[in-house]
């Protein structure tokens, strides 16, 4: 998935506007040559995904979404369109469908089983060996992208490695760090450690208070923040976090201040962020940061160790590894020259490696090598 239900996640406030399939105008068959379709009308990663890359992949190609949960800026296809299917677009090409979950995967088989002339496209971000009917589905594709070598390690054919990319004029330094702190209404003469994301044991939220409790004590200078949600299943977690602060009497100084859909301003506040999961699809939250010009510390879950360069943007470390953690992020906290050099590292490792505009256009290659294939 794209983004795991972390923070990114959180600030896709635009999805907040989406109707049903009625709430937006649909786009003539004709002009669609790319389908993305989304069969999940709750928020996901893969909802952001095609959120985010469909509007850059619109300027060089007719793409459209269809399905519930989107925008009704994106264009879209309506269900009652789908018969048009059967006909080719002006460009005279085989549509792409391209999906990004199993029951996606199938609905494009089953139009083209039933005569539609669709090509087939599949982005992986599972990091798990598959099931028989996936590994099923996945040979019925005429091509597949992984989000990251790890993922592409478990899939059993060939395929094309298409890391996710982050918005970087979203996604952006603070011109003046003071400022950014008191705009997000904390402390400016403090320096601020940040983990974003869903509260929750999967996320290693624990970790990251356990390692806060363990650094801040001696450090004066600093403060820690968790960002993100606690759903109903998790808030005992949550509470028994705050509790372990208070315990710790360190509620004043690591602070859960809940979800927010002003994301990237949290970022600009911070002087290093944590990423601690244990578990983690691909995991953009180190992008977000980096490409906020703040260094990394982060385990080794996820696309993480392909995300963060060790030593140079930030540390990596096992996963659970809390000793290591707290290792890791002071060496970090206790060196100013080494964390401004890792923040500037870091941010011109995003804006080289990891815009959106980058990852739209390697798709938009996958899909001509498709047409490519077709015509010979």
């Amino acid at each position: 998935m794209r983004f795991s239900k972390s923070a990114t996640a959180d600030y896709m406030d635009s999805a907040n506007d989406a109707g049903g399939d009625d709430a937006a105008a649909s786009i003539d068959p004709a002009r669609v040559d790319v389908i993305a379709p989304n069969f999940k009308k709750r928020l996901s990663g893969v909802t952001s995904t095609i959120i985010q890359l469909v509007p850059l992949q619109a300027r060089s190609l007719g793409i459209a979404v269809l399905g519930p949960g989107l925008p009704s800026s994106l264009p879209r296809l309506r269900w009652w369109q789908l018969p048009r299917l059967w006909s080719r677009p002006a460009s005279g090409r085989a549509r792409i469908w391209h999906a990004r979950r199993n029951v996606e995967m199938l609905g494009g088989l089953v139009l083209k089983w039933l005569g539609a002339p669709l090509k087939l496209v599949f982005t992986s971000a599972s990091q798990r060996h598959h099931k028989k009917w996936t590994k099923f589905l996945i040979r019925q594709m005429d091509a597949v992208i992984a989000t990251s070598t790890r993922t592409a390690a478990f899939l059993e054919v060939p395929n094309t490695v298409i890391m996710h990319g982050i918005d970087v004029a979203r996604f952006s330094p603070a011109a003046d760090r003071a400022g950014a702190i008191e705009h997000v209404g904390l402390d400016s003469s403090k320096l601020y450690v940040g983990c974003f994301g869903r509260v929750r044991h999967q996320k290693g939220t624990d970790l990251f208070v356990d390692a806060m409790i363990a650094l801040l004590p001696s450090r004066p200078q600093w403060s820690a923040i968790v960002a993100g949600r606690a759903t109903a299943e998790h808030k005992t977690f949550e509470q028994a976090l705050k509790e372990k602060v208070a315990a710790a009497g360190l509620s004043e100084r690591i602070l859960f201040v809940g979800e927010h859909t002003n994301i990237p301003d949290w970022y600009r506040a911070l002087a290093l962020f944590v990423a601690p999961q244990r578990w983690e699809g691909f995991g953009l939250t180190p992008l977000e940061a980096m490409a906020s010009g703040v260094p990394v510390v982060a385990t080794d879950v996820g696309a993480f160790p392909e995300l963060v360069v060790d030593h140079r943007t930030g540390r990596v470390m096992a996963r659970d590894d809390l000793a290591a953690m707290i290792s890791a992020a002071a060496s970090l906290m206790d060196d100013h020259a080494a964390r401004e050099a890792a923040g500037q590292a870091a941010l011109a490792h995003v804006r080289e490696n990891f815009r959106l505009e980058g990852e739209a256009a390697r798709i938009n290659a996958v899909y001509d090598r498709v047409w490519s294939a077709a015509e010979r």
